[in-house]
């Protein structure tokens, strides 16, 4: 046995990485969790509501953040990522690249740095669709629970004003980055996923048309920490939203794009049909599918929402979406393949239902995985690189921990030489 026995690595802090690293610590191991963004959450913390219980973020990841708060055996590192992984099973040593926050442990978020910051970066919790200061909350559950500064300042006035508005000295700004260096038995990989592009659709209109946007920036557009604090409003003009088209496989299911069903899309769709009726009384959605895939007990889910008359489910392929003239809002066209008919549908915003992309499909770390065609992780775990989450397959939260947990049992027992 090596020195890294009972030890483990986390790569990735959302949903999936936070359940490893937590069932592992809770057995008495030690764990190394570590997250490339200022907070732990991930992809489930950008959520206004999930699955199966439809709760907001708020109501998993706190108790989450509670349990590694609590436990003394997880280190966790946010702005971080691994530069290299050496040696095998049992006895791996890992180097951890952390960046600056500019923000110490004596942070107590009160806020006064924020005060006298004026500018403004893209916000990536929002998919870039508002502005945030340069010196902030990565977002109001945010776990740490502590402010950063933006590299984008770093050395102008500005971030000297934002260290001297600190009355308890949490701004430093001389932090520099820094390298660590573990020995851990396992590496549980749980670096999630990515919204597949839409843009690379071109006949929907995204990044062209602004009403046309993603599932995963509606989610954030409906959520009371959204660009509009949760009013559904349009994002060319600002006008209330009464009609939504939710456009399935956007990308998905195509020989020209991902080529496979993610399965969770359609539940997503559906889902936020009803963040739509729940905010107008008078809303109307439209949801144009290929197939409505909602497995097991989301059956009921499905066809609760499909009674809802304001709600109208069209077997379709859209074909075009271009922008209306007349109304500011969009044109939808396609086939009914039901009635044999053409579609036409004048909406004030389209929402693109967009696949899964693992994190691992672009960038492939050069460690000892198996990827399918998709770029999702195969391998067995027999390496002691374990998989977790949505890296191997598209799955719902429920899923993922259920998988997570299962990594977490591996990890043990390869760190245990088992």
């Amino acid at each position: 046995m090596g020195d890294g026995e009972r030890k483990i690595l986390v790569v990735g802090g959302g949903i999936s990485g936070m359940t490893a690293a937590i069932e592992a610590a809770e057995t008495g191991a030690e764990v190394v969790l570590v997250e490339k963004n200022p907070y732990l959450g991930g992809r489930v913390a950008q959520l206004n509501q999930y699955f199966p219980k439809l709760c907001p973020p708020s109501c998993g990841l706190e108790i989450n953040f509670r349990r590694i708060k609590q436990n003394a055996n997880i280190t966790f590192h946010t702005l971080a990522e691994v530069q290299s992984i050496s040696g095998g099973p049992g006895n791996y040593e890992v180097t951890v690249a952390i960046q600056p926050r500019y923000v110490n442990d004596n942070c107590t978020a009160c806020g006064k740095c924020a005060e006298v910051c004026e500018t403004e970066v893209p916000n990536g919790l929002n998919y870039d669709m508002d502005n945030v200061k340069a010196a902030r909350l990565p977002h109001a559950m945010a776990f740490p629970f502590k402010y950063m500064i933006a590299p984008e300042i770093i050395g102008t006035d500005e971030a000297t004003k934002c260290a001297e508005a600190c009355p308890y000295g949490a701004v430093d700004l001389t932090m520099q980055p820094t390298t660590l260096t573990y020995n851990v038995g396992a590496v549980v990989w749980a670096t999630g996923w990515d919204p597949y592009n839409a843009a690379n659709v071109d006949y929907l209109g995204f990044g062209s048309i602004p009403n046309v946007i993603t599932s995963v920036m509606f989610e954030r557009l409906v959520s009371p920490g959204g660009p509009t604090g949760g009013k559904l409003l349009r994002p060319s003009d600002g006008k209330e939203v009464k009609s939504v088209a939710f456009v399935q496989c956007a990308g998905s299911r195509d020989e020209n794009h991902l080529k496979y069903c993610s399965g969770v899309c359609c539940l997503a769709s559906l889902k936020q049909a009803t963040y739509l009726r729940e905010r107008v009384s008078d809303g109307n959605a439209f949801i144009y599918y290929i197939d409505v895939r909602a497995m097991g007990k989301y059956e009921d889910f499905y066809l609760k929402v499909k009674q809802d008359e304001n709600i109208v489910l069209t077997k379709s392929k859209i074909a075009r979406i271009t922008p209306d003239p007349e109304t500011g809002g969009v044109i939808v066209e396609g086939e009914d393949i039901g009635r044999g008919a053409m579609v036409k549908q004048k909406v004030d915003l389209a929402v693109l239902a967009v696949g899964m992309v693992p994190g691992t499909a672009s960038v492939k770390p050069s460690l000892e995985m198996e990827y399918d065609d998709f770029g999702f992780v195969t391998a067995s775990g027999s390496s002691g690189i374990i998989p977790a989450g949505c890296v191997k397959a598209p799955m719902e939260v429920a899923a993922s921990l259920q998988d997570a947990t299962a990594a977490a049992l591996k990890a043990l027992q390869c760190s245990m030489g088992r």
